[in-house]
C-alpha cells in the first residue's frame, strides 16, 4: 500500500486500489481502542438516470434510499444490523443526493465486523414480499417528512435554485414514485452502483493496513465492472430558476433559507480549494463573530438558530444560510448589502486571519472524530482529492479569494429565498 505522511497534523495514510477497482484508505491509530469503517458508494438520490453498457436507464425517485433500507437483509433470514450489534458494533447507514454510506464503530471484534460490513453490502437479497412491506414503511417516513417544516423550506429552496437537476427532489422520493420500485429494480441498481469500482472503503483504528486490504479482497467480487455515468440533464444556468417561495405551516416563528448555486470545480485540488474557500467565506460573512450576524442578533432579527453551510453533492454546489427570524426579508437585504460592501472594501485582514485560524482549529479537533475523518476521506476520493490536504491548502487561501467568491457567487441576483411562515398570520 502507498504511504502518505502528514507530519504537520501527525497523520499517516495508507492507500491502494484493488484489482476490482475498490479504493481503500486506512489511517492507523496505534494504541487507540476505537475502530471505524465507512463503506461508501458513489450513488445517491439524484442518480436516477444513468448510462451503462451503452444504454440509458431511468429509475423512479427514491431507489437509492430504498436500497439502503433493504441491504441489511441477508439471504438466510438474518439481519446484518442485529449481527453487527451483537458483535459489539454500532452500525448505521445514510443516503444523500450523491452517495450512500454504510458504517460502524466498535472497540472489539473489528475484523469480524469489517467482514460482515463488506459481506452484506455486496450481497443483495430482495423479494417481492419484502419490497412491498418496505414500501409501506418508507411511505410513512415520506409522509412524516412532508409534515416537517425544516424539510419543506429546504426542498422549496432547491426547487427555486435548480430548474431540472434531480437534487431538487427528495432523496426518499414520493409515495407514488416508490410504488414503482420492484425487487428487480433494486437488483439492477445494486449491480450497477454497488460494484467495487464505484465504491471506497475508509478505515481508522489500531489496525494493519494490509489486513484491511486482504479482508476486502477476500469478501468482495474480484471482477472489475464498468463505472456508471450519471445523467443529471443539461447544464443549469447561473441564475436561480425562481427567486422566492413562501408557505404557511404550524410553526411558532418564520423559518427561512437563503441560497445560491455554484459552478463546481472539475475535481482534484481545485475542488478541495473551492470547498475550503466557500466555507471560509461564509464564516467571514455569517459566522457568530461577523459584523452581519452581530448586528442582526443584537436587534433580535436573528437568534442562535442561524447557521450556514456549503453542500457539494451529485455534481452540484449549493450555499445555504438560514434559521428563524421575525423578518427574513430584512436578513436577505442585509446579507446582499454585506456582500456588496465586501466587494468594495474586502474582508478585514486581521478578522480573516482569526477566521482562518479558527477554521484550522476546528478541522484539527475534527481529527479526533473517526467518523468525520473516514466519511470526509470517502467524499474526497470521489472528488479526486485527499481530505487530509485540507490543512495545507487552507494555509494558502487568501482574503481576496474569499472576496471574489462572495462577489461572483453570492451577489443579489444569484440569491433565492424560501420561507415558512406561521399559519394564520
Amino acid at each position: 500500500m502507498k504511504l502518505s505522511e502528514y507530519p504537520e497534523i501527525g497523520e499517516k495514510l495508507y492507500s491502494t486500489v484493488l484489482p476490482n477497482g475498490l479504493e481503500i484508505r486506512v489511517l492507523p491509530k496505534k494504541d487507540f481502542s476505537t475502530y471505524y469503517a465507512a463503506f461508501m458508494t458513489n450513488y445517491g438520490g439524484a442518480h436516477r438516470r444513468f448510462n451503462t453498457d451503452g444504454r440509458t436507464v431511468d429509475t423512479p425517485a427514491g431507489v437509492a434510499h430504498f436500497l439502503e433500507h433493504k441491504m441489511f437483509d441477508l439471504p438466510n433470514g438474518d439481519n446484518a444490523l442485529n449481527i453487527l450489534s451483537a458483535n459489539g458494533a454500532d452500525p448505521n447507514a445514510f443516503t444523500s443526493s450523491g452517495v450512500t454510506c454504510y458504517y460502524f464503530q466498535c472497540t472489539e471484534g473489528f475484523e469480524e465486523n469489517l467482514r460482515m460490513l463488506l459481506h452484506f453490502v455486496s450481497t443483495p437479497y430482495f423479494t417481492d414480499e419484502t419490497v412491498a412491506k418496505e414500501q409501506g414503511i418508507i411511505a410513512q417516513e415520506i409522509r412524516m417528512g412532508e409534515d416537517n417544516p425544516g424539510m419543506t423550506v429546504y426542498y422549496n429552496l432547491l426547487k427555486l435554485l435548480y430548474d431540472h437537476h434531480p437534487i431538487r427532489d427528495r432523496v426518499a422520493g414520493t409515495v407514488e414514485s416508490i410504488s414503482g420500485i420492484t425487487a428487480q429494480t433494486l437488483y439492477d441498481c445494486h449491480k450497477v452502483f454497488y460494484a467495487p469500482s464505484n465504491m471506497v472503503l475508509c478505515v481508522e483504528g489500531d489496525i494493519e493496513p494490509e489486513l484491511v486490504e486482504r479482508i476486502a479482497a477476500g469478501e468482495l467480487p474480484s471482477e472489475r465492472a464498468e463505472v456508471p455515468r450519471a445523467d443529471f440533464g443539461g447544464k443549469e444556468g447561473p441564475l436561480p430558476a425562481g427567486r422566492e417561495c413562501r408557505e404557511k405551516a404550524p410553526v411558532s416563528a418564520p423559518q427561512f433559507l437563503i441560497g445560491a448555486k455554484l459552478e463546481c470545480a472539475r475535481g482534484g485540488e481545485d475542488a478541495l480549494r473551492q470547498h475550503l474557500v466557500s466555507a471560509l467565506c461564509l464564516r467571514m460573512l455569517c459566522g457568530t463573530s461577523s459584523p452581519l450576524y452581530t448586528r442582526l442578533y443584537a436587534d433580535g432579527t436573528l437568534n442562535m438558530d442561524f447557521d450556514y453551510e456549503t453542500d457539494f453533492s451529485a455534481g452540484t454546489g449549493t450555499v445555504i444560510i438560514g434559521g428563524e427570524s421575525r423578518d427574513p426579508d430584512r436578513v436577505l437585504e442585509e446579507f446582499s448589502l454585506e456582500v456588496e460592501r465586501i466587494g468594495r472594501e474586502g474582508f478585514d485582514g486581521e478578522a480573516f486571519e482569526r477566521a482562518r485560524r479558527a477554521s484550522l482549529g476546528a478541522r484539527l479537533r475534527g481529527l479526533e472524530d473517526f467518523d468525520n475523518v473516514c466519511v470526509s476521506m470517502a467524499f474526497g476520493v470521489f472528488d479526486g482529492y485527499c481530505a487530509l490536504d485540507s490543512f495545507r491548502v487552507l494555509e494558502t487561501v487568501t482574503a481576496d479569494e474569499c472576496r471574489r467568491f462572495a462577489v461572483e457567487n453570492l451577489c443579489r441576483e444569484k440569491l433565492a429565498i424560501s420561507v415558512i411562515e406561521p399559519a394564520g398570520k
